[in-house]
């Protein structure tokens, strides 16, 4: 243990944390995890002193006004010498970030080109963080800090555990899952890419049905893993959720090495004093949650209507059932209801969802994209918000829906089945089937029809609290208890 972590501030003994992302709201969003990396870290801070590692992508670079350079990267097996930078948000949260502008300074996402396919070399540009991020935890790259406990989040990150297994260090690592089903998976030849001893390839190391697997690696060499609900946790040890790894994760599981701690959403979401809103409204105002729906209806062009709305805000992925709601549309509209879409994924939902769109434009609207005011004003204005996911880790959705007065109706499983009180702050329906599925629409116009269950539900869902402050308390316990303090 560094002795430096006897810093204390009021008297409480502070562990130095790094936290591994390649994405954070505050500068990139491809998914819920830059909505984590934002807001885990901030609810963290009375409790460590947190600092965020990210990739120098050209979009993180622009926005922050003073990188400070503390260290230098050599080159490394076949992966470029790259630096890194010391900066900060606006409100002071320590961030570094890997400059190499030939592995990050490229148009598109952090993972793949602007037609949504993954680049090439994501082995070495992960890699290439992952390594780096290791070296900064063992003190090795920044003089002024080292970490006591690096937690490490989804594949992308997945190789620092190993790293700092391979290298000898005693580091405690937390390996977050965010979604089992993104693994990195690379060809065998990779190992001597990214300078992975070949020894660790086989059945109990970083091979995965002769591919090597990042996140296998995370799986295998991390202190203990976490992922974003209790239920999800569960669901990872059986052969249906479990990607091929569940065999792996029960023996973490049965070794008490795998914690299931709930999502979060920030105090943002609050419809009394949301900015983005069309109009500001609170729990009975439904006066103002209509002039939201007005709102909404006027922007994507639909017919006035005194039925429903229901919103999908996701990404449109088969993950997220959107198929099934593309098959259930026309009996929604048929009860009178309108559906309003916003998100992008896979280019043939999102050219089906269009088509939707075109055939009723007055019944569907579909924004290809993500913009964070719209969706608030989405959820505002909405009466359900659809998610009929196959499977959930955890989803933030249904807790900003419920937050913003509209009753989710989601599959079952995962977060879902954690967050969404059946029959009091929305519906949940047994099987992602389009008959299991539309059994819960129409539970939903039949609590639309009466109003003072309407009524209830909705206070019900916008009394919710699903405060980050929870999630800190018990990631902060596991870091004291994995660091020994």
């Amino acid at each position: 243990m560094h002795s430096s972590k006897r810093a204390r501030a009021e008297g409480q003994l502070f562990l130095r944390v790094l936290f591994v992302t390649t994405e954070m709201d505050d500068f990139v969003r491809v998914g819920g995890l830059g909505a984590v990396s934002a807001a885990l870290p901030r609810a963290l801070r009375p409790f460590a002193d947190i600092r965020i590692m990210l990739p120098g992508y050209r979009d993180i670079i622009e926005q922050l006004t003073h990188i400070q350079i503390v260290g230098r990267c050599p080159a490394f097996a076949e992966m470029p010498a790259c630096s890194l930078g010391r900066a900060a948000t606006k409100d002071g949260l320590p961030v570094y970030v890997l400059l190499c502008s030939q592995l990050y300074d490229r148009p598109g996402n952090p993972y793949g080109d602007e037609l949504g396919r993954d680049w090439p070399d994501n082995d070495i540009r992960f890699a290439r963080f992952a390594s780096a991020a290791a070296e900064l935890a063992m003190g090795k790259l920044d003089k002024n800090w080292a970490a006591d406990l690096v937690h490490a989040n989804d594949w992308q990150a997945s190789l620092v555990p190993a790293y700092l297994a391979w290298r000898g260090a005693k580091l405690p690592s937390i390996l977050t899952i965010h979604n089992l089903a993104y693994q990195g998976l690379f060809p065998k030849e990779s190992l001597r890419r990214i300078g992975i001893p070949e020894s660790s390839f086989h059945i109990d190391g970083v091979e995965f049905y002769d591919q090597l697997s990042f996140l296998k690696a995370g799986l295998v060499y991390a202190s203990h893993l976490t992922t974003v609900s209790g239920t999800y946790a569960r669901e990872i040890t059986t052969e249906e959720f479990g990607c091929g790894l569940e065999g792996l994760l029960r023996v973490r599981s049965d070794a008490a090495e795998l914690t299931g701690i709930l999502n979060g959403i920030d105090e943002s979401w609050d419809p009394r004093s949301c900015a983005q809103l069309a109009q500001q409204f609170g729990a009975g105002d439904w006066v103002g949650k209509k002039a939201n729906a007005d709102y909404v209806r006027k922007q994507f062009g639909l017919a006035v209507s005194r039925g429903p709305m229901f919103a999908i805000v996701a990404r449109l992925v088969h993950q997220k059932g959107i198929d099934l709601v593309l098959s259930a549309a026309d009996e929604i509209i048929d009860a009178g209801g309108q559906i309003v879409v916003t998100g992008s994924g896979e280019p043939a939902l999102e050219q089906a969802l269009i088509g939707a769109h075109r055939r009723r434009p007055d019944a569907i609207g579909v924004t290809i994209g993500f913009n964070d005011a719209q969706a608030r004003r989405i959820f505002a204005g909405s009466d359900f918000t659809l998610m009929p996911s196959r499977f959930e880790p955890c989803g933030l959705s249904q807790m900003y829906a419920q937050r913003f007065g509209s009753l989710p109706i989601g599959h079952q499983t995962g977060g879902l089945a954690e967050t969404i009180s059946d029959g009091e702050t929305g519906f949940l329906f047994a099987k992602p089937s389009h008959d299991s599925f539309l059994g819960g629409v129409r539970r939903a116009f039949e609590a639309f029809m009466a109003q003072d269950q309407l009524d209830t539900m909705r206070r019900s869902a916008m009394g919710r609290s699903f405060s980050w402050s929870i999630s800190a308390g018990s990631y902060s316990a596991l870091y004291r208890k994995l660091a020994a303090v």
